[in-house]
């Protein structure tokens, strides 16, 4: 029996939710960044009004003020994020309990058994695109497949508010024409490495021999293959979130990115790691650092602390520090990755609540919730006013 598989990617999620709470920023062009008050800051993400005039993610917020003089900067409220996206979630289990987030912003849905109780694939769809519009104030794209890996394509092939049903007999028409970095799975760096075998686009890669791709990608070559001739067997998955062993952001910048500004990018990625981490019910101990050259070679190093933790000042101390050891001053940078492994469940962690830790812990807890309830530049570090701009501390 065939599957009946959904994605759905909401539209600009984080500026579309500051939409959504404050209705007078909707038609504007919101742009929310790390530290819109710092030349040095980088914007997180867009409206479609703001991508619409040349802003893109990982900007530094002084081009997004060049290219966008009357964009409106917020800066980030992830508590806001995480509970949009929580009630989001709710919805869809709603139609079904087989729900599977991708990201805070995605999730698949396997709608076979709700057939008789909703209706056909379309209609669940509209139905769910509504509820998400009228209850939560955001727009989604859904896709429709007889596999995630389908669904997945589908939901970005019409953006914003998209609706799009791609069956398998629909490949050569609507899947084999486009790029191959369009084919989920493929980023920058295999892009280039499959343009030297002179595959192109989907098609080219599809109708390239598998045997010679698993002999000069390995297994990763022949899963390729599969995906670009939409074959996906993995199961919709909703546990998925139960057996975290890592969380991490990474973020491809717009331009070289060198010295402070990479440090700035890795402080405002750990923030969002340790805030997911912290919500997730979560602590972990090993920080993974990775960066990726204008050349597209990797650098991944990680550094394994001797402690639990979720806390941002631990994961970015960490990530700096491997900074420091492992990429030569003044190198530039494309992407930065931020991730914290080994994670178990924050009550499995044995607590010293008079020792020096649990004050640090308490403090940035509480930082955390002046964050929520006033902004983010309601508290600041000290040394972040030395000279009127960010310095960085090192243990």
């Amino acid at each position: 029996m065939e599957r009946t598989i959904l994605l759905a990617d909401m539209n600009s999620f984080f500026a579309s939710v500051h939409q959504a709470v404050d209705p007078a920023l909707r038609g504007k062009p919101v742009i929310v960044a790390g530290d819109p008050e710092k030349r040095h800051g980088i914007v997180l993400a867009a409206s479609y009004e703001a991508k619409h005039r040349g802003i893109k993610t990982g900007m530094a917020v002084w081009e997004a003020r060049r290219a966008c003089p009357n964009g409106i900067f917020i800066k980030p409220q992830y508590h806001l994020y995480v509970d949009f996206s929580t009630r989001i979630l709710e919805i869809m289990r709603d139609f079904t309990p087989l729900v599977e987030p991708f990201s805070i912003d995605e999730a698949f849905l396997d709608v076979s058994g709700s057939l008789k109780l909703f209706g056909p694939p379309l209609e669940i769809a509209r139905k769910l695109k509504r509820r998400i519009r009228e209850e939560v104030g955001v727009t989604c794209s859904v896709g429709i497949g007889p596999n995630k890996l389908l669904a997945k394509m589908a939901a970005g092939l019409q953006k914003p508010d998209g609706l799009v049903v791609l069956r398998k007999e629909d490949i050569p028409i609507l899947i084999w024409p486009l790029p191959v970095r369009e084919l989920f799975g493929v980023g920058t760096a295999y892009e280039k490495h499959l343009k030297k075998l002179n595959i192109h686009t989907i098609g080219d890669l599809a109708k390239y021999p598998p045997d010679l791709l698993r002999r000069k990608f390995g297994i990763y070559g022949a899963v390729l293959w599969h995906f670009a001739n939409g074959m996906d067997s993995s199961r919709v998955d909703p546990d998925s979130l139960n057996s975290f062993k890592s969380m991490g952001q990474q973020i491809t910048l717009p331009r070289d990115y060198r010295g402070s500004e990479i440090k700035t990018v890795i402080l405002e990625l750990s923030d969002l790691v340790a805030y997911r981490v912290r919500t997730g019910g979560y602590k972990g101990k090993t920080v993974v650092l990775t960066l990726r050259d204008t050349r597209l070679d990797w650098l991944s190093r990680r550094y394994t602390l001797p402690e639990y933790t979720d806390l941002a000042s631990d994961i970015s101390r960490a990530a700096l520090h491997l900074l420091d050891r492992h990429w030569f001053p003044g190198s530039p940078v494309r992407l930065v990755g931020v991730t914290l492994t080994h994670l178990i469940p924050n009550r499995l962690e044995q607590m010293n609540l008079f020792g020096e830790k649990e004050k640090f812990k308490r403090v940035e807890r509480a930082c955390d919730y002046i964050r929520d309830r006033y902004g983010k530049g309601a508290i600041l570090r000290a040394v972040s006013l030395i000279n009127g701009r960010l310095e960085f501390v090192r243990s």
